[in-house]
């Protein structure tokens, strides 16, 4: 609230500190992503179990042996189902080579046979050989792919899984010790601000949760439409691979392109000669993101981010450019978080109520200590 009691609405100024902010947030997450990406995890980890931890500390139990129940039972689930599904995985990665290259294959067929139409329709395709010259470069790649990237691949691989373990142990401390953490922030905060800064932890956890929720919630809503289209279609697995393309579509525009890519591939390699069957994945991928944009996002992750869509779409490519891949995926809840602090800071550098309850507390607190003094 304002002098006047009218709602504080940010300028051009804190907008623009916002975005460098957010620059300079996604630059310095580039450098240490090796600590982002497991905290990310853990976060997302945390809001899931944070709801049953709740339910055990309003039954009477305390903070330490509630997280530990849930990240118990959790991590017990997440056993049975390692110990299930492992085998059948690691059978897949002994195949992944072999596999990879059919699908690859089953895609090229598809595009020989397209371009193979257009130049029967085209007559500048058929005299440039397109067809030809597409086969020739591509079948150089593909041969010399295992060669020179899987190896890259398996240590990249390697070398990230031991970071991904932290994701566990971070959520575990969430759990168990993230109203601790907030209690010592506020301890450091003046009185005269103490309400404004408990709405900002709020807030920021607010947006923070319901970003990560929503988007979950979209990754479900995906997942079904895609599965329920590709079984209409006629595509074996259709959950897995529909779970598989709704993840990768964590990563705008980059993510939605390689699931129908997969999807494509897959749909051309088991039904040879049939590419309407492909066509048709395209098609579905091309509906369920128009669902996307005006239905889900706006049920799911809308809700946490009260963003501008031209703003939202420009800093995806700002992200994109500042920190790469990491950047197209962490751009928008970070804006959101720093968008909820900057307006606070705002409201707090053009409250004259706030800085004279500060000044007041202040002076009150020089006038004790000259006292003290002087008693003495």
């Amino acid at each position: 609230m304002t002098l006047h009691g009218s709602r504080y609405r940010p300028g051009p100024l804190v907008w623009l500190g916002n975005i460098a902010a957010t620059c300079l947030v996604l630059f310095f997450f580039q450098k240490i992503l090796w600590l982002v990406v497991p905290f990310v995890l853990a976060l997302i980890i945390h809001y899931l179990l944070a709801p049953l931890k709740l339910r055990l500390v309003l039954r009477g139990v305390s903070h330490d042996a509630a997280a530990t129940w849930v990240s118990g039972l959790a991590f017990a689930a997440f056993a049975l189902l390692a110990t299930f599904g492992f085998p059948r995985l690691l059978g897949d990665l002994v195949n992944l080579h072999g596999t990879a290259l059919r699908y690859v294959g089953g895609g090229l067929r598809l595009l020989a046979d397209a371009l193979s139409d257009l130049e029967g329709r085209f007559t500048f395709l058929a005299d440039g050989s397109a067809r030809q010259m597409l086969e020739v470069q591509l079948g150089s790649f593909f041969e010399h792919f295992a060669a020179n990237y899987l190896p890259g691949i398996a240590l990249g691989v390697a070398a990230w899984s031991p970071t991904l373990l932290l994701a566990p142990f971070l959520a575990f401390f969430m759990l168990r010790d993230g109203w601790r953490f907030r209690r010592l922030l506020l301890r450091a905060v003046p009185n005269a601000y103490f309400e404004r800064s408990l709405y900002v932890l709020d807030a920021v956890d607010r947006t923070a949760r319901q970003y990560f929720v929503g988007l979950l919630q979209l990754t479900v809503l995906d997942t079904l439409c895609l599965a329920v289209g590709l079984w209409i279609i006629g595509i074996d697995g259709a959950l897995l691979l529909g779970l598989l393309a709704a993840v990768l579509a964590w990563v705008p525009f980059v993510g939605s392109v390689l699931g129908c890519v997969l999807v494509v591939l897959v749909a051309a390699t088991d039904f040879p000669g049939q590419p309407g069957v492909a066509y048709a994945a395209i098609g579905l991928f091309v509906a369920v993101r128009l669902l996307d944009d005006f239905v889900f996002m706006p049920l799911t992750v809308g809700k946490s981010l009260n963003m501008h869509p031209l703003l939202t779409v420009l800093m995806i490519f700002v992200g994109g450019a500042v920190a790469g891949v990491p950047g197209l995926m962490l751009v928008l809840p970070v804006l959101g978080v720093i968008m909820v602090i900057g307006e606070t800071a705002g409201l707090l550098l053009t409250d004259p109520r706030l800085r004279a309850r500060h000044a007041h507390a202040r002076a009150l607190e020089q006038r004790r200590v000259w006292r003290d003094l002087t008693l003495d």
